[in-house]
């Protein structure tokens, strides 16, 4: 795959699809672009979708965490990904992200205002940041010595694609039946996740943290005027709705929309009906 020089790092990046109008795909924590892998090929003609590695994450570099994890911060990772556009010679474009991509995208908007058009937000953290404390940080710190752990954990990010019965405490979770190429690339996902940087594993958290703390953002949220289309999947346990309720109200152009019996990872767990999404929103522009 290719990368892209950022400052001192090179991204990996993945191009999906030409056309005239561009979507950015930012994605979460412990992930990487091709979580829209099997989505993309049913995005509309038209459109050029880019998806880009995190510092630490996928295909790119992995440098070494400060000891405050400051170089993984929320905006590093923004700061990052507009280095990247500039490299990559995009002068403007849309955003789509998932999770934690939600709140580095509210940072990019912020810098540049005048580079970005609408967004597509899946289960975002807001702006108001996440808190985790210190045997929630201890929990992802565990994760980097144990597969089975990593697998169990992120099975909560996706969890319509378990038996309901196979995600209740201490137990091991059991893919449904034929998942086919998902549970695949799930597989790989989990193989992908475990060799992420520290900086990502015990940064994010902590810098999540230190977003909530500080209220920076939460305060800026009237400033985002870029049209947000948010989804939030009902059997999402990461994201707090009332978060998303507080996002959609303070933000000027904001819409949350509500989807029954999915979890957080709508773009892995069921790729059709979120391209779906994708293409409603976008597909326009590209007509």
């Amino acid at each position: 795959m290719p990368r892209v020089r950022a400052g001192e790092i090179e991204l990996g990046w993945r191009q999906w699809g030409r056309g005239d109008v561009t979507v950015v795909f930012i994605h979460g924590n412990l992930a990487s672009k091709d979580w829209i892998e099997l989505a993309a090929p049913m995005f509309p003609s038209g459109l050029r979708v880019i998806g880009i590695d995190w510092r630490g994450c996928g295909e790119s570099d992995r440098p070494k965490p400060a000891a405050d994890y400051s170089n993984y911060s929320m905006q590093q990772h923004a700061h990052d990904m507009l280095t990247a556009l500039d490299a990559l010679d995009i002068g403007f474009c849309h955003l789509a992200t998932h999770s934690t991509g939600g709140i580095i995208a509210a940072r990019m908007l912020l810098m540049q205002p005048q580079r970005f058009g609408r967004v597509f937000a899946l289960d975002p953290v807001t702006p108001l940041g996440m808190s985790f404390n210190a045997d929630q940080i201890g929990l992802f710190r565990a994760m980097m010595a144990s597969k089975e752990l990593t697998r169990t954990v992120m099975a909560t990010a996706a969890s319509s694609l378990f038996e309901p019965d196979s995600m209740a405490a201490n137990a091991i979770p059991r893919f449904r039946e034929g998942l086919g190429e998902i549970q695949a690339l799930f597989d790989r996902i989990i193989e992908q996740t475990f060799g992420v940087s520290e900086g990502i594993w015990i940064g994010t958290p902590v810098n999540l943290t230190r977003e909530r703390e500080s209220r920076e953002l939460e305060r800026r949220m009237s400033e985002i005027r870029h049209p947000h289309l948010v989804l939030w999947g009902e059997r999402d346990g990461w994201i707090p709705p009332t978060d998303l309720r507080a996002m959609a109200e303070a933000m000027p152009d904001c819409r949350l929309v509500v989807v029954p019996n999915i979890g957080h990872s709508m773009n892995l767990e069921v790729p059709a009906l979120y391209a779906g999404y994708f293409g409603a929103w976008f597909g326009g522009l590209a007509a």
